[in-house]
């Protein structure tokens, strides 16, 4: 499985509305930092997150990625909103 389905697989647990993943590893080549763990964007859409900030949302979506998270994952950019911001 692709990281990007596997970033698809666990967000579904979050009811998404909207999920568009973009994976940016391209644009990061030779990153030496990366560990060969790939670059993400995220924009997500959940009812999960009405009614709470920023730093909460992305609490939830880190924990539905898990592992992947300094693995598969070097660096993930996360929009996350409530459908009543979307």
């Amino acid at each position: 499985m692709s990281t990007v389905e596997d970033l698809r697989s666990r967000l579904a647990i979050l009811d998404p509305l909207r999920l568009d993943i973009v994976d940016d590893s391209a644009r990061h080549a030779g990153h030496a930092s990366a560990g060969g763990g790939g670059h993400y964007r995220i924009t997500i859409v959940s009812p999960k997150f009405s009614g709470l900030g920023t730093m909460a949302r992305h609490r939830i979506v880190y924990d539905a990625v898990g592992d992947l998270m300094g693995g598969r994952i070097h660096a993930l950019s996360i929009t996350a909103r409530s459908p009543e911001e979307a």
